[in-house]
């Protein structure tokens, strides 16, 4: 079995001292950093723009995955892509157009990623599979941190799995929600490349142990 990617979402670091929280991401291992925007009208909560996402460009080299979780991504996509994102998701659900749109952040020399809520069927993206570089499956009910995982979301990844391999597709399987020590087992037997965790990464006694363990690495020492 494959070790997947961890991408650990700064939504749950100190918003105080968010330089803390992408230098505890470094020092611990994690692949990529993951940033949540809400807006407020797609999801409950208001999280950030694009000034957190450049001045977090301002220092660090890692991967920048966005999640926007926002209405009519189409409006915002260009500013975020300034400030530095590196891989842009946008929800299905948010968008008519979501080919072209996938198309404009591919032209704008970025990674095009698609997300799809709990209540979205895995055939919904089966048009856009070729096109993408990533598919996030939440496993929550997106909007709040600390959410227990829906293990019907993991029987949906291993239906986008079995999609890809029978259209020759090369995108990454994203997972975001509930993601721990206890359900990453069951996350990496679905077949997910990339995890995103938050709550459970920064409240870690030991964030490098615990990446360990989501990626299933049980030579590492404590």
């Amino acid at each position: 079995m494959k070790q997947p990617l961890i991408a650990p979402s700064i939504l749950a670091a100190d918003f105080g001292n968010v330089r803390s929280g992408i230098d505890t991401i470094r020092n611990a291992g994690g692949d990529w950093v993951h940033l949540d925007v809400m807006d407020g009208h797609f999801v409950p909560p208001i999280t950030f723009g694009p000034k957190m996402v450049a001045d977090i460009r301002g220092y660090t080299d890692a991967l920048l995955d966005v999640h926007l979780m926002v209405d009519n991504p189409e409006r915002v996509v260009d500013v975020f892509i300034e400030a530095g994102a590196d891989l842009v998701t946008f929800h299905l659900e948010a968008v008519v157009h979501a080919h072209r749109l996938v198309q404009r952040i591919r032209d704008a020399g970025k990674r095009p990623g698609v997300a799809i809520v709990p209540s979205t069927p895995s055939w919904a993206v089966r048009e856009l599979l070729s096109d993408i570089d990533l598919l996030l499956v939440m496993t929550v009910n997106p909007g709040y941190g600390g959410q227990s995982l829906i293990p019907r979301c993991l029987e949906k990844v291993k239906e986008v799995v079995a999609m890809r391999r029978d259209t020759g597709a090369g995108f990454l399987i994203q997972v975001d929600g509930g993601i721990n020590a206890t359900t990453a087992l069951d996350a990496r037997n679905a077949g997910v490349d990339v995890m995103v965790s938050g709550s459970a990464f920064f409240s870690a006694d030991d964030p490098a142990l615990y990446i360990a363990t989501l990626r299933g690495d049980a030579n590492r020492s404590a």
